[in-house]
């Protein structure tokens, strides 16, 4: 392959990624995805190729279904539950943010929910709200009828707009929510965290330190307190199950505010808080290693404000 076609497919490479991203909610299968694709590209006869950019995304779109698939029928018999790997603000694999549909399409709550999509519907709603491909060009992508895609996109909006609103949050006040989330998670005083959540507040995660795949869901906002007081609370068998004193940093995560526990080289544990109304309405606890290796290295290569706990 000369210099030219890999120019081609690189110059599509971080919008293929999150397309791919968007679909399966995993950076790991996301880059798999994209890489299959070059593979394809590589092999293929380029010469009857009109769009290299309407190929290489239907190629990736129909290549993340097939592992979206597979995925689905995974996890169901795993637990029945299932959390996206979190993304730091910046990480080119979000994709595009310009519009509130854009932006929410990648948040955690949305994500998951997509989740329980048929697999048809989550990508008709990937490519026309996250992407804004026209009915047309989705039908192709697709092999599917024009009609059938807007069916699709009518049927995936309804259930992404049944689900209650999450509040826009920018950098300065996810730091102001986190700070405030930390001060209390930390103070000893379950009803100040309870203050802070609302009355349904609901609270998933991997469970265990990411060492076992013990899933933990709570809701109530006294229940959900009263879990993360003892989950903030430091002790000795954390601090080595983690390997020290990890700081506790203000940062966005998949668009929310999030608090991230880390050491300067490597990121042990993401709390993703989503608000509503101006309290936290759900709670996304993500420590398992082998979803935080793309944060990880993102965190290395970029600057962070001084945490709210040098040392946990």
């Amino acid at each position: 392959m000369g210099s030219a076609p890999v120019e081609r497919f690189e110059a599509n490479r971080r919008r293929l990624a999150s397309i791919a991203y968007r679909l399966l909610g995993s950076a790991a299968d996301a880059e798999d995805v994209v890489q299959d694709a070059f593979l394809r590209w590589h092999a293929a006869d380029r010469r009857h190729i009109a769009v290299p950019e309407a190929w290489l995304t239907k190629v990736v779109t129909n290549l993340a279904l097939d592992r979206l698939r597979s995925a689905q029928a995974r996890r169901e018999r795993a637990s029945g539950d299932w959390l996206p790997e979190p993304l730091l603000d910046g990480d080119p694999m979000l994709g595009p943010a310009d519009t509130a549909e854009q932006r929410e399409a990648v948040t955690m709550a949305v994500l998951i929910l997509l989740e329980r999509l048929q697999p048809i519907e989550r990508a008709v709603y990937v490519l026309r709200e996250a992407f804004a491909y026209p009915h047309a060009e989705i039908a192709d992508i697709l092999d599917i009828s024009e009609a059938a895609s807007q069916q699709h996109a009518h049927r995936a909006r309804r259930r992404v707009a049944a689900e209650p609103v999450v509040d826009a949050t920018d950098g300065p006040a996810a730091r102001r929510i986190v700070e405030a989330f930390i001060d209390a998670a930390s103070s000893g005083r379950p009803d100040r965290l309870v203050a802070l959540l609302t009355a349904d507040a609901t609270a998933l995660s991997d469970g265990a330190g990411g060492t076992v795949r013990k899933w933990l869901r709570i809701s109530g906002s006294e229940r959900v307190a009263a879990a993360l007081r003892a989950v903030f609370r430091a002790t000795p068998a954390k601090r080595r199950l983690v390997g020290g004193s990890p700081a506790m940093h203000a940062g966005v995560v998949n668009g929310s505010p999030a608090v991230i526990a880390a050491f300067p080289d490597r990121v042990v544990a993401v709390v993703v808080l989503q608000t509503r109304d101006d309290r936290i309405a759900v709670v996304h606890g993500i420590s398992s290693p082998d979803q935080l290796h793309r944060v990880t290295e993102r965190w290395r290569n970029t600057p962070h404000h001084e945490p709210p706990v040098t040392a946990w």
